[in-house]
């Protein structure tokens, strides 16, 4: 146990730097368009590029990693026939994506004025490339853990943010917003080629496509369909917090972005550090039938969860306009960009130990095989209990309504997933 809590540490270290860097992106963001309509059409433009990375590249390497421990056949056939899949689901769907940005960005963004719909429509079409390489890099990642090469791919993210803010921030003057469309394009690229090396050197892999079928890969999908809807989800609050905010005054995209990501950056340390490591680990356990290592492991990790992001929840929002300030006070980021975005970031904070501990505990029901009852979870909360809670406070809150719901329905979800894995599991 003391090894893997000195690799969760290094894992850490390398992801604070790297989030530092991804964090460093919104600062610069806010420094030179505050919350303004320029600011909101940055975020609107990530929105869907990162709902695909996140949602089809997270699946497909869950999936892939349960898949692999317990697969029969040749390790390099299953990692060339999964690598295949992985890149043509990916290029099929950024594909139509692509064609359909039209139609896309006025059924998701309709409120957007004409001007910032244009804004939105270019950085999107730079962006939206970006995520063939950021999913297939998301799944090499988890190829290098399954290894236990857990540095490198934390390197990868390091690299990629760093050249994302660099490029973005470098080249605003010349080509403005769309200077983050190109960083976000040129670092995906970067850090893919990066994983790609790394992995060649390191392991005897192919990755020359493999068109034939297998049991592993169908097996694998059977996985990640339930995951994919699940983390579709929970990626879902992200959209719906565009969609409300592009209702409200301008500004309010923006001022919600910067909240939910300065909220999200102690939990995204401590999940991604922890995930990356326990997962792989997690999966093989299972795998050996092994119920005392896997209940050690949750019974520790809920406990580092609750040691660490409960004072945090507290520290944040008792000094929320100092913190809010130190962080984003600068250049176009007036006194009224501070107190736009406070109250948000306030309400946000009391989402932290929910959201880190449901990304958690949902590790969990995977390695048990259990992908149907987390999406259930979520979809109840994101849905209906979300959105119930923003309605209800909208015309209260104003823009404070859409942390509300993040935060009842995180809860919510928190208490399903955990009286659920207790009575299941004994966990």
């Amino acid at each position: 146990m003391h090894k893997l809590i000195k690799i969760i540490g290094t894992v850490a270290v390398i992801n604070i730097v790297a989030r530092l860097l991804g964090f460093l992106r919104e600062v610069a963001i806010g420094y030179k368009y505050g919350t303004s309509t320029m600011a909101d059409a940055i975020a609107v433009a990530y929105t869907i590029p990162n709902f695909i990375y996140l949602v089809v590249g997270g699946a497909l390497t869950t999936a892939f990693i349960s898949v692999y421990h317990s697969s029969d056949s040749d390790k390099n056939y299953f990692v060339r026939k999964a690598f295949t899949s992985v890149l043509v689901t990916v290029l099929t769907i950024v594909v139509l994506i692509i064609l359909l940005t039209d139609p896309i960005l006025h059924v998701f963004f309709s409120e957007l004025n004409p001007d910032n719909n244009r804004i939105v429509r270019n950085l999107f079409l730079w962006m939206m490339p970006s995520t063939i390489f950021l999913v297939l890099s998301t799944w090499m990642s988890g190829l290098l853990n399954l290894n236990g090469l857990f540095t490198l791919s934390s390197v990868a993210i390091l690299i990629y943010n760093l050249l994302f803010v660099l490029i973005g921030f470098t080249f605003t003057s010349v080509f403005g917003p769309l200077s983050y469309g190109i960083g976000a394009f040129v670092a995906a690229v970067v850090m893919g080629g990066f994983l790609y090396v790394g992995l060649r050197k390191s392991q005897p892999y192919s990755f020359k496509p493999l068109f034939t079928k297998s049991p592993d890969v169908i097996r694998m999908w059977r996985i990640a369909l339930p995951i994919l809807l699940g983390g579709a989800s929970l990626q879902f609050y992200f959209i719906i917090h565009r969609i409300v905010a592009a209702g409200l005054e301008p500004g309010v995209i923006s001022s919600v972005n910067y909240a939910s990501k300065l909220t999200g950056f102690p939990q995204a340390i401590m999940m991604t550090a922890v995930t990356t490591v326990i997962y792989p680990l997690l999966s093989k356990k299972e795998g050996e039938g092994d119920d005392k290592t896997i209940r050690s492991l949750y019974r520790k990790g809920m406990v580092y969860l609750v040691s660490l992001l409960v004072p945090v929840t507290v520290i944040a929002y008792i000094f929320a306009e100092p913190l809010v300030t130190l962080v984003f006070g600068y250049g176009n980021f007036t006194q009224e960009s501070i107190d736009q975005t406070v109250p948000i970031f306030k309400v946000f904070a009391l989402s932290m130990f929910f959201l880190a501990s449901n990304t958690y505990i949902t590790r969990f029901y995977y390695a048990k095989g259990n992908s149907v009852i987390p999406v259930l979870f979520s979809i109840i909360n994101v849905f209906v209990v979300n959105l119930i809670v923003i309605y209800s406070l909208l015309g209260s809150f104003g823009a404070s309504a859409i942390a509300y719901g993040t935060v009842f329905s995180s809860a919510s979800n928190f208490v399903m997933l955990f009286i659920y894995a207790k009575m299941k599991w004994r966990l």
